[in-house]
């Protein structure tokens, strides 16, 4: 059972309403528990993996030029629209996780709408398995947007900012 799967599974289970899951493979026992508070869910994942098997890395943020879909005719009051958002660069969710911009509920958040960041400058962290990732800044710019709420889930590859290089 790789990443995705797990992956997939945590997102089935969250849907489904479901309080509590287990799964035993030869290989992997995974625990799912959700609604336990005001909808927070934990999750217990333990896999034995062969010696063989290489350990997952995580993948680093990959910037991109958010795209806007093109209209099927000519709008002229959509266009500037479009062309103001080619400019900023979305920074997306590399994990499935939970998001959060703050690095503990007593602290300020990571970045705010308006903040200078530097490449490497810490954004946000995402939890996902009770590990929380540092999401950091890929590009140097100016925060522009906010694109997720603190404290909710997040898909991969799902747009979290934006920023504007210039």
């Amino acid at each position: 059972m790789d990443l995705k799967d797990i992956q997939n599974l945590i997102k089935f289970v969250a849907k489904s309403g479901a309080s509590e899951v287990k799964l035993e493979m030869e290989d992997v026992k995974i625990t799912i528990k959700t609604g336990s508070e005001e909808t927070k869910a934990e999750t217990t994942i333990v896999q034995q993996i062969p010696v063989s098997a290489a350990a997952p890395v995580q993948q680093p943020v990959t910037p991109q030029a958010s795209q806007a879909p093109a209209p099927a005719a000519p709008v002229a009051e959509s266009a500037p629209a479009a062309d103001e958002n080619d400019k900023y660069i979305t920074i997306k969710s590399p994990i499935i996780g939970t998001f959060y911009r703050k690095p503990s509920p007593d602290k300020p958040t990571f970045v705010e709408v308006g903040d200078s960041v530097a490449e490497g400058d810490v954004l946000c962290v995402i939890e996902a398995m009770k590990l929380f990732n540092e999401i950091e800044s890929e590009v140097s710019g100016k925060i522009v947007k906010v694109l997720v709420d603190d404290s909710t889930p997040v898909e991969f590859d799902q747009p979290l900012f934006l920023v504007d290089p210039s």
